[in-house]
């Protein structure tokens, strides 16, 4: 990867950070980790671990991008469900993005997911995590960040010059071979493991994984060259919530 590219996912990286800032937690929650504990990233890191981006926090600590060690606060309590939902709802607005609209919410062991799609085409349009004490939202890494043809990090820091044509989710791969691919990709990473239904992204699919026919996470497929990313960072699944569009 050339400088230039590194200068501009450490730019974009920074940018994450001041969106994220600008979306309050929610009152009267906090964070168990009192400090520098947590970051932009959180648990769970752009390329799996423990520790954010890269293994132990971007620039050292164990809680994230930037993170330091914090103190544990005991008292803290986490969100539920409902409280995610209308965190990514309140992120939403503030993205202004009238046409955006909440899809469905996961929990985790390690966070909250959230689907977004678009009211007029149905098209899936982003992925979010949000913070389980704290309520605050950022954009998912991996495929969200580096895939997305359309609201990408790639695509809001350099625009049309790093996307070729108007973003488009008919891609050369197809759903079903998304399906395929994915397949044997459990298959021969995760044996046990199935591929459940793909939702369409602009530029990739991202699938629901099952163990013994019940949710266990989550991949995606990259919608031209068929790569597959495995999302590592969510930890055990705990529960699901469907939302209307509105």
């Amino acid at each position: 990867m050339g400088r230039i590219h590194l200068v501009v996912i450490s730019m974009a990286l920074f940018t994450l950070l001041a969106l994220a800032s600008c979306i309050a937690p929610l009152s009267g929650w906090s964070s168990p980790w009192q400090g520098n504990q947590g970051g932009a990233i959180g648990q769970g890191g752009m390329m799996g671990g423990q520790g954010g981006m890269m293994g132990q926090g971007m620039m050292g600590g164990q809680g994230g991008m930037m993170g330091g060690q914090g103190r544990f606060n005991p008292e803290s309590k986490q969100i539920t469900i409902d409280d995610a939902a209308e965190a990514a709802k309140r992120y939403l607005r503030a993205y202004n993005g009238p046409n955006l609209a909440l899809a469905e919410v996961m929990e985790f062991a390690r966070n909250f997911y959230a689907e977004v799609e678009e009211k007029d085409t149905g098209i899936h349009a982003m992925e979010l995590l949000i913070d389980k004490y704290t309520g605050q939202v950022s954009p998912e890494i991996g495929p969200n960040m580096m895939w997305n043809s359309k609201y990408g990090m790639m695509v809001q820091m350099m625009g049309n010059s790093y996307r070729a044509g108007t973003p488009a989710a008919t891609m050369s791969v197809t759903t079903e071979q998304a399906r395929s691919l994915s397949q044997q990709f459990l298959d021969a990473q995760l044996p046990g493991i199935k591929v459940d239904d793909s939702d369409t992204f602009y530029g990739y699919y991202t699938l629901h994984t099952l163990k013994d026919g019940k949710v266990e996470g989550m991949l995606s497929v990259n919608g031209y060259t068929g790569a597959v990313w495995y999302h590592t960072w969510h930890g055990t699944f705990i529960g699901m919530k469907e939302h209307d569009q509105g």
